[in-house]
């Protein structure tokens, strides 16, 4: 991947390194758009404990303002044998409140998430574009984003508060990178792309382990296309039980 830097506040552009030789298929005709942010929240301390956040809070993250819940069933299991009770499927594509993300000083009830087990379900073969929107609520500090089952196409990051109107203007749709992880950096955003044709329930999280066990991930739902190569595969017969 070839980074093009510079240090005033406009989109940095991004390059794949494999050359000319290499099949480069960005989706252009997108049909599920999504703006994610990604906090670093605070939540009430439970009873009889000692919590080091802000205030005596406890620390928590958060993607679109929804941290994550673990299950006690997984969600691919919950998902195969239709389990009902474990998650919802409402995701949101956009944040609940739109503001000055990346502001100094931020009000306190924009730190608190909505925690939840909430995924989003995509049809097969579906195109995808998210904005991943750093914020300044608690602390700012770059994230790296890690997508399970699908490669995405980084196709714009800057620094900032995205602007939908100059931004996209600037993205790479020639030849950006294809890779499974990006990084948003430090009050700033990353745009990504892809296709989802690999049927199955995906992970995305920060990969940042404290963050990801605060909150800073959800799951994305790819669903069975039609030909046989294109639906999710049953689990080995010898699959251990968690």
């Amino acid at each position: 991947m070839i980074w093009y830097m510079n240090v005033c506040h406009q989109p940095i552009r991004l390059r794949s390194a494999l050359g000319d030789d290499c099949q480069i298929d960005v989706p252009l005709n997108i049909t599920t758009r999504m703006f994610s942010t990604l906090s670093i929240n605070t939540l009430p301390c439970l009873p009889n404990r000692t919590c080091e956040g802000p205030n005596g809070t406890r620390l928590a993250a958060s993607m679109t303002n929804r941290s994550f819940v673990l299950p006690q069933i997984d969600v691919l299991e919950a998902y195969y044998y239709d389990v009902k009770g474990v998650f919802g499927d409402h995701f949101p594509d956009f944040p609940p409140f739109f503001f000055n993300f990346t502001a100094k000083y931020l009000p306190l009830i924009l730190k608190i998430p909505k925690r939840s087990t909430e995924v989003k379900i995509l049809e097969y073969n579906e195109t995808v574009e998210i904005v991943l929107q750093g914020t300044n609520l608690v602390a700012g500090i770059d994230h790296p984003l890690h997508l399970h089952g699908q490669s995405f196409y980084v196709v714009g990051w800057g620094l900032g508060n995205f602007d939908p109107d100059k931004d996209p203007l600037n993205y790479n749709l020639v030849d950006p990178p294809l890779q499974n992880s990006a990084m948003v950096p430090i009050n700033g955003w990353t745009t990504i792309r892809f296709r989802a044709h690999n049927p199955g329930v995906w992970f995305m999280h920060c990969h940042l382990e404290r963050h990801l066990t605060w909150g800073m991930d959800t799951v994305f739902i790819v669903k069975d296309g039609e030909h046989p190569q294109a639906r999710m595969l049953p689990p080995p017969q010898d699959m251990p039980p968690c």
